[in-house]
């Protein structure tokens, strides 16, 4: 008998849950089937159901910590029903500051990201998907950088999506910086340095 939709959506949700345990505390290094089985109690035939090969597994993982974090809360838009930063440079600013490991939560999804980028860069398609991850976050930053040059507050003369796509590089090399050297980078360094930058787009 075919198991009902609702068992299936509740099964996948449960191995989603279990992939995502094994990443955060194995990264994408201890990944595999056998170690998803073995956190679910379950046997690596059952997961070949959903997941075929590692292939499918890393893809699953990824686009599982895309909904992650894009679920987190948001400077950008608050969990708490309190109002967004106005706009233009200070939404920005608040767009840019979600991306760094400013917090243990936010270091975590960054440490994740970071050790996916060696399986990512070895495959075609995954590489494709990670290229149109910050493809989109670049749209996003473009659009309010626009609302900056709008408001005054950043030159209007320049391709906006060219300050995106530094501000973007700049963040997400902060990033890497911080992860490595946590104690060289603390939160309020990270954030001063982010700040000398949006301060040097504006002259």
């Amino acid at each position: 008998m075919t198991p009902a939709r609702g068992d299936h959506d509740a099964r996948r949700s449960d191995v989603s849950e279990g992939v995502w345990r094994v990443l955060s505390t194995r990264g994408f290094e201890g990944l595999t089937l056998r170690a998803v089985a073995a956190e679910l109690g379950a046997s690596t035939g059952m997961l070949t159901h959903y997941f075929p090969n590692k292939r499918a597994l890393l893809s699953h993982a990824l686009e599982e910590l895309d909904r992650r974090s894009g679920a987190r809360p948001r400077r950008t838009a608050p969990a708490d029903g309190s109002p967004p930063p106005p706009a233009g440079l200070p939404r920005l600013r608040a767009a840019l500051l979600d991306v760094l490991p400013l917090d243990r939560e936010a270091a975590s999804g960054n440490r994740i990201w970071v050790g996916s980028w060696d399986h990512a860069l070895a495959d075609p398609e995954l590489a494709a998907a990670h290229a149109g991850r910050y493809a989109r976050s670049r749209v996003a930053l473009t659009a309010l950088v626009a609302d900056a040059q709008r408001l005054g507050e950043l030159p209007a003369q320049a391709d906006p999506a060219e300050i995106a796509a530094g501000a973007q590089a700049f963040v997400l090399g902060l990033v890497v910086q911080a992860l490595f050297a946590p104690e060289e980078f603390p939160p309020e360094r990270q954030t001063a340095l982010l700040d000398a930058h949006l301060a040097g787009l504006t002259g």
